[in-house]
């Protein structure tokens, strides 16, 4: 089955036909690349998109922090799978389509599936497509009885859903992981509203949420001792490097992860460690000493809170299933009525 091509919505840059006109001739998502890159390095804070994370290498690296040892995250949420995977199964009913939102390697995913055979399809939607392929091509091997229609696309914006070959009852999204943390607030009411429209009147999302707790246990998953994850970090910028012909010195720069309490998220940043002015194809980006760039954010969240948030995007909380210590937690959502 092939992969349904998606196009990455239009970068809001300053002026992002300009910007477009001097990005390497290449596909239009290359040109969307180029136009986000220099209008988030040319704000008065720098940032980066945190999606750009997720080329080849940047998934692999992903990969490998959730077998970290400090990253909590990843085996607690497959803990609860696994102990809750018949219940969220059937909660999802027969005849549900699945959609998986950011499937990666799709670790967890093989738990909900085990448990879930009368699936009317799977649809893992990512926007690496080379690692989209390769998991969908193993699943297909694993569950040769179940429709995989991969979907590469950004799903931060609206993607359309291939057609399944057996009629589907329901749509029911599922977004493991603390990926909900990486949107600001208000931009986590949005993205979960359009989910909500996505799977329409009587479907669901199935959603993994970091809980708020120590944050020495915080810092801990985010600082490594290995350093993948400030591998993973650099790798957005060697990825301009390759992609865009950027000029990065990746020694130049440094990770640094941190939790802002009063905010209550963990803050990702890359450390200029010197003056320096770096070339990014006919661009030019400046960066003094000790300035950074703020590559991610991601949001913990407490019970009550994530409640509030989620009854703002249309959605009702069903089901709150979380570990022993009340790390992680996993939430089933259904599209609240449409009130007359």
């Amino acid at each position: 089955m092939p992969i349904v091509e998606m196009t990455r919505a239009a970068a809001h840059a300053a002026d992002p036909k300009a910007a477009v006109a001097n990005a390497p001739e290449s596909s239009s998502e290359t040109a969307d690349f180029y136009a986000e890159v220099m209008a988030g390095l040319t704000l008065p804070v720098k940032t980066l998109p945190c999606k750009y994370f997720y080329d080849e290498r940047g998934s692999q690296l992903f990969d490998e922090i959730c077998e970290l040892d400090e990253y909590y995250p990843t085996r607690t949420e497959a803990a609860i799978m696994e102990r809750h995977a018949k219940e969220m199964a059937a909660l999802l009913g027969p005849d549900c389509r699945l959609v998986e939102y950011g499937s990666g390697s799709s670790t967890k995913t093989r738990i909900l599936l085990d448990s879930a055979p009368d699936l009317a399809a799977y649809v893992p939607v990512d926007i690496s497509r080379v690692h989209l392929h390769k998991t969908a091509e193993g699943l297909r091997r694993r569950y040769s009885q179940l429709e995989i229609l991969p979907v590469c696309a950004d799903y931060t914006t609206p993607f359309a859903l291939p057609e399944t070959a057996r009629s589907a009852s329901r749509t029911v999204a599922y977004f493991p992981g603390s990926t909900i943390g990486n949107f600001h607030p208000r931009q986590a009411q949005f993205f979960l509203a359009q989910i909500a429209a996505l799977c329409g009147e009587g479907g669901g999302l199935l959603i993994g949420v970091d809980l708020k707790k120590d944050p020495d246990v915080l810092h801990a998953a985010y600082n490594d001792a290995r350093g993948v994850t400030a591998a993973f970090n650099l790798n957005v910028l060697d990825r301009i490097n390759q992609e865009l012909r950027g000029e990065f010195d990746l020694d130049s720069f440094a990770h640094h992860a941190f939790y802002n309490e009063e905010l209550g998220r963990i803050e990702m940043h890359l450390v200029s460690q010197k003056d320096q002015t770096v070339n990014i194809c006919e661009g030019a980006v400046t960066f003094a000493a000790g300035e950074t760039i703020h590559t991610e954010c991601s949001y913990k969240y407490s019970r009550d809170g994530f409640a509030r948030l989620a009854e703002s995007a249309g959605f009702q909380v069903s089901r709150f299933w979380t570990d022993p210590s009340k790390l992680f937690s996993v939430q089933y959502l259904t599209v609240a009525p449409v009130k007359e």
